[in-house]
């Protein structure tokens, strides 16, 4: 009998089947080393700088990326989260499943909240970049925006700083994007 029929945690920890094998019932589950991690909804500021960040990359995204929110990133079979934006490959987002390996995917980002600050800052990078994928975005909130960016250094499996905005987001890579920084504030904020 697997976990997610008998209710129980499985003896060796959770992996990525087991997640599938759950009920869609919406609760948004990640997978640290096979330890289940449950958080709460996003709240709706973050919803929002979410969607723009989101909508602000597609703008711009080249023909062969694919822009998307919230999807199942695959890491390793005990390990799967869920970052807020990501770019994948257009070749793994026509599979339409909502999930993608970690190698499918080009850049990922994050929005601080407060009940997510060391997964955000600490662990969650030190994980994508060990997984391979080549970006980091981290957004942090509080006393107003600031959008660091990270390029993944493959000899060290490790993220190097590449930038850190207030005004406008500029880089060139994974393609070139300007974004102003106010464009991804609510109204109203």
């Amino acid at each position: 009998m697997t976990a997610a029929i008998s209710g129980l945690p499985p003896a060796d920890g959770w992996t990525v089947d087991d997640l599938y094998a759950l009920p869609d019932d919406g609760v948004r589950r990640e997978l640290i080393d096979g330890a289940l991690h449950v958080s709460p909804s996003p709240t709706s500021v973050h919803q929002v700088i979410a969607m723009r960040l989101g909508v602000l990359l597609e703008q711009t995204c080249p023909e062969h990326l694919f822009v998307s929110q919230a999807n199942d990133v695959e890491l390793s079979p005990n390990r799967m989260f869920i970052p807020d934006v990501l770019v994948t490959t257009f070749e793994a987002a026509r599979r339409r499943t909502g999930s993608f390996l970690a190698d499918e995917v080009v850049l990922v980002a994050e929005i601080v909240s407060p009940g997510s600050q060391s997964v955000d800052r600490v662990l969650k990078p030190a994980l994508y970049a060990k997984a391979g994928i080549p970006h980091y975005w981290l957004i942090e909130t509080d006393g107003g925006l600031t959008v660091q960016t990270y390029r993944l250094n493959g000899d060290a499996e490790a993220y190097e700083p590449s930038g850190t905005f207030t005004d406008v987001v500029s880089t060139d890579s994974p393609w070139p994007i300007e974004i102003p920084v106010a464009a991804l504030r609510p109204r109203n904020l």
